[in-house]
């Protein structure tokens, strides 16, 4: 008898294991007060050196993962967007989009190293490419992506992108998918050839912002702050073949391979967590609560934290309340 309740008892249990990991759910852990009133944009993790690079005005806030506490800044910039990491050189990169320039900077010492100006205007999003051993900063106003080389720290070419890009993500094996905002398409690059050699519409996908990537089900998570809904599209085809709904003004989005979740970070106060049932099936496991425009975010894969930069606005107005600047820090429960 014993033995056959401790055999329903472990059927039980194992048919609840799927239930029980798609419950997991996130919880706020603390704030880490940052200095500064000024804007804000993306952040970017370096795994090897176990720091949070958040963008915020004209500087860089850094902070050591392992303590959760800020160790440096990397500043005098005129409007910082965004932070690629290029450990293979040591280097780190900066998207000024007032200074019309990609800033580089030591990334053991933190200290700028070159000022590298591009021929567009307005760089943005900005990425490494491990496959090519080099660095695409898109540039907002001028539908373009201008290369640079990490190692010579100079403009080595441009991608004519045919329209207004936002994030982009990178495959590792010769492949770049970059949102188009204005024409809500996904264009691949080829890295050899610094040519776009397919777009994709993403319909029912509006404005298109942040861009995750499953390689290995050749899937692109795209969220859609037109439709809020968040896109997922085979790489292979360019198909659209689900579109989930999340929160308002989304920005950026993020995908935990290992445990099979998307994170889409959005501007109404909430970060919609969706879980990955197979490369086509998906539900929404968790609307976090955040705070009202914490859009931007980063992802440790060591300790499934979630970082959100944000600062308190005065009520109904977007004048930041001085000294709030922050980084809200989530944690699995």
């Amino acid at each position: 008898m014993k033995k056959t309740i401790l055999g329903i008892a472990a059927l039980l249990l194992f048919s609840a294991a799927p239930r029980m990991l798609r419950a997991q759910t996130y919880v706020f852990d603390k704030a880490i007060a940052l200095p500064g009133d000024a804007g804000y944009d993306y952040l970017s993790i370096d795994k090897i050196n176990r720091r949070l690079y958040v963008s915020h005005g004209t500087s860089v806030n850094v902070i050591d993962l392992d303590t959760e506490q800020p160790v440096g800044v990397i500043d005098g910039m005129k409007g910082v967007h965004g932070i690629a990491i290029a450990n293979k050189s040591n280097h780190g990169f900066i998207s000024d989009g007032r200074g019309t320039a990609v800033v580089a900077f030591d990334l053991k010492t933190l200290a700028i190293i070159k000022t590298i100006p591009v021929d567009a205007k307005g760089p943005d999003g900005i990425i490494y490419d491990p496959f090519s051993d080099q660095v695409f900063c898109f540039n907002g106003e001028s539908n373009n992506s201008s290369v640079i080389d990490p190692n010579t720290l100079t403009q080595v070419g441009t991608v004519d992108l045919g329209g207004a890009p936002e994030f982009a993500v990178s495959d590792g094996k010769g492949k770049i998918y970059n949102n188009l905002e204005d024409k809500s398409s996904l264009n691949v690059i080829d890295v050899t050839t610094l040519k776009v050699i397919n777009n994709y519409p993403l319909a029912p996908c509006g404005g298109p912002t942040g861009i995750a990537l499953d390689a290995k089900n050749n899937r692109a998570f795209v969220g859609c702050r037109q439709n809020k809904g968040m896109s997922v599209v085979d790489i292979t085809t360019g198909k659209v073949v689900a579109t989930i709904p999340i929160g308002a003004g989304v920005d950026a989005v993020i995908y935990d391979g290992a445990r099979k979740l998307v994170f889409c970070s959005n501007g109404d106060a909430t970060t919609t967590i969706i879980k990955q049932e197979s490369a086509d099936t998906y539900s929404v496991v968790q609307t976090l609560v955040t705070q009202t425009r914490a859009k931007t975010m980063a992802f440790d894969p060591k300790t499934n934290r979630i970082y959100l930069s944000v600062p308190d606005f005065e009520t109904g107005t977007r004048k930041i309340v001085p000294n709030s600047f922050k980084v809200l820090v989530y944690k699995p429960q």
